[in-house]
């Protein structure tokens, strides 16, 4: 299982259309990031000229990674989004700085604002039960490490609402459904639909380890179906996790409430 999985946009020279892409690094695998020329390449590139040629580097460790800045007089922000505004400076020519959150984003300034990339280290691990001691035998984990705080949490929570709430519900909440869902909360109301999609690819591939049923799986369904009912059966959610959901009907105040404010501006 990797250690870290790096998602960023796709490059506006791949097209039309909110495409993304994923790099996976195993314990021991590098990442290298920047502007990057065909001298100097790197894996993950940054198109900007104020980015460095070779900007810094990722390094996975076991349960964690590490992050080098290899340019010579910018800084590297490390963002915990999940976080109440937790932040990691790394300075010029700092070497393998460990970075504890499992869900990150890493930022570079530029002339116009920022550019970064979003890092998830899903190895994270956590004890079972806070009594459990090295002297009563080799510490238990959770076979399902889920971070309640996570915004993947939230998809999952908001995906199997439904049936959390009338166990004969049979549809599974689409992506825009979820979007929707979330998006009155003040912590998401960024969260796009191609966001809500790589949350649910993270929690299928990397967090769940689901498969696919049959080989005529195909799309983000099978996920959605599979990951709600996986998330039921093992009480991974339930429902005294429904509060971490914006109140029900919050959207259609939210809507109403601006649709007030344009009548009254064009009065």
């Amino acid at each position: 299982m990797e250690t870290v999985l790096i998602h960023l946009p796709a490059s506006a020279a791949d097209g039309p259309g909110p495409r993304t892409r994923s790099l996976a690094l195993l314990p021991g695998q590098k990442a290298r990031f920047g502007r990057g020329i065909p001298e100097c390449p790197v894996d993950i590139a940054l198109p900007d000229p104020a980015v460095p040629r070779l900007a810094g580097e990722i390094l996975a460790v076991d349960v964690y990674w590490q992050l080098s800045n290899l340019s010579g007089g910018s800084s590297l922000l490390v963002e915990n989004p999940e976080g109440a505004g937790e932040f990691i400076r790394v300075p010029p020519r700092r070497l393998a700085a460990p970075i504890p959150f499992e869900f990150s984003r890493v930022v570079l300034a530029t002339r116009g604002g920022t550019i970064g990339f979003q890092v998830f280290a899903p190895r994270h691990s956590h004890l079972e039960a806070p009594g459990e001691t090295a002297e009563r035998g080799s510490v238990t984990t959770t076979p399902f490490a889920l971070d309640p705080n996570a915004t993947y949490f939230k998809v999952l929570v908001a995906l199997c609402e439904p049936r959390l709430r009338d166990a004969s519900t049979v549809g599974v909440p689409s992506t825009a459904n979820v979007v929707a869902r979330l998006q009155p909360h003040p912590d998401h109301q960024g969260l796009s639909a191609t966001a809500v999609d790589f949350h649910i690819d993270y929690l299928a591939g990397t967090k769940l380890r689901l498969r696919p049923p049959g080989s005529g799986a195909v799309g983000l369904s099978w996920k959605r179906e599979t990951l709600v009912s996986t998330a039921l059966r093992f009480g991974l959610v339930g429902e005294e996790h429904l509060s971490l959901l914006p109140p029900r009907g919050a959207a259609a105040r939210a809507r109403q409430a601006g649709r007030t404010a344009v009548a009254e501006g064009s009065a």
